[in-house]
């Protein structure tokens, strides 16, 4: 996984309107990246909810918000519409960016073992710079959490 202190891996993805964005396109600006599993998931929901209640209060700080999960472009486009949110989903079918930061790990669900990816935020700086890791993060409190280290 990537490690706070090291520069955040570029990736070029699509987002719910099936426009290509790059994390590049945000240098100069703080961006806080989080990875989840999957849309209209009730954890995946309640974390996505919750960085839009604060969407305002990320603006003011002149932080960029993206999500990043394995869904289609279409899916995130819904997903975005039926909840409101204001902020960046990207496309990450082929895991490009996923297994990039590293967060394409072994899970185990009442005992059962399989691939995905861990619920994982990171915020990067001005010059690219992974500042903050948060691995394993909780839904409700992800977006709270985020904006207390950024304050």
């Amino acid at each position: 996984m990537i490690e706070e202190g090291m520069k955040a891996p570029d990736f070029t993805l699509a987002d719910g309107s099936g426009s290509s964005v790059s994390l590049s396109d945000f240098r100069g600006g703080k961006v806080v990246l989080y990875f989840y599993a999957r849309d209209n998931t009730s954890g995946c929901t309640r974390q996505a909810c919750a960085f839009a209640a604060e969407y305002a209060e990320f603006r003011r700080l002149g932080v960029t918000v993206i999500g990043i999960s394995r869904d289609s472009a279409a899916s995130h486009s819904k997903f975005a519409e039926k909840y409101s949110l204001p902020f960046i989903l990207l496309s990450d079918p082929e895991r490009q960016a996923i297994e990039a930061y590293g967060v394409w790990q072994e899970k185990k669900n009442y005992g059962k073992v399989s691939m995905g990816i861990v619920r994982t935020t990171f915020i990067i700086d001005e010059n690219g710079i992974v500042t903050k890791v948060m691995p394993k993060v909780k839904p409700d409190t992800n977006a709270s959490d985020v904006l207390a280290f950024l304050s």
